[in-house]
């Protein structure tokens, strides 16, 4: 999965490196010298992460107007530049800072967990389709069977013909394809429908199932 990156800088020594760890971060990168035209571009089109160099003429300005810019998610802010302008993160909004002229080892450590945190953020909301029987278990009710819409972190979304009760004791469990134990969770309906639609919520996972299941979310979610 190739991310996008923007470095708004006319340091054109120090944007090469960038563009050589970004490409070996597996992230694309464009750039742009003026802020205002970064500005314009961030406000139609999605950036995953965005560096910006605070040597640039009009980059405080910049950074001013990116943080009044609503987007459904905040983009990971990476700041540049001398001693003084990388001191005060908390007046930019950024989350990473490194100093110029940059070092290739923390470039790279830098920009690695910027990487991790953008992924951790995707995965999180990230919903996998499967066709998959699903068992429901209530306390003082038979066990009924649905099957599976979709499954991400937190719940999944199952299909059932049969009438469900809100349950505080709610079980769920069901088999991810190539997964070598099945997933049970105690859980909890979220939303239901006429339709026969529910939105379940998990409420307590094991540890290692709840690994289980990220990793196979990671392995859908880097296959398309």
């Amino acid at each position: 999965m190739t991310l996008s990156s923007m470095v708004v800088s006319r340091d054109w020594q120090e944007v090469s490196v960038l563009e050589c760890i970004l490409g070996g971060l597996h992230m694309d990168v464009s750039v742009e010298n003026e802020p205002e035209r970064a500005f314009s571009r961030l406000s139609k089109s999605k950036i995953d992460a965005l560096i910006v160099d605070c040597d640039l003429n009009g980059s405080a300005q910049f950074l001013r107007e990116l943080r009044s810019l609503q987007t459904p998610r905040p983009v990971p802010l990476v700041i540049m530049g001398g001693p003084q302008s990388t001191q005060s993160l908390d007046q930019t909004g950024a989350l990473f800072a490194f100093e110029k002229p940059i070092s290739v080892e923390q470039a790279v450590r830098t920009l690695s967990a910027a990487r991790s945190m953008i992924l951790d953020g995707r995965l999180r909301y990230h919903r996998a389709g499967l066709e998959v029987p699903v068992s429901l278990n209530c306390k003082g009710q038979k066990p009924m069977d649905a099957f599976l819409v979709n499954v991400s972190q937190g719940g999944i979304q199952i299909h059932t013909n049969d009438p469900v009760e809100p349950a505080n004791d709610l079980h769920v469990s069901f088999a991810l394809p190539g997964a070598r134990s099945g997933l049970k969770a105690r859980a909890e309906i979220a939303w239901q429908d006429r339709r026969g639609n529910l939105g379940i919520r998990f409420v307590k996972l094991a540890p290692q199932q709840q690994r289980t299941l990220q990793l196979w979310l990671a392995q859908q979610y880097f296959a398309n």
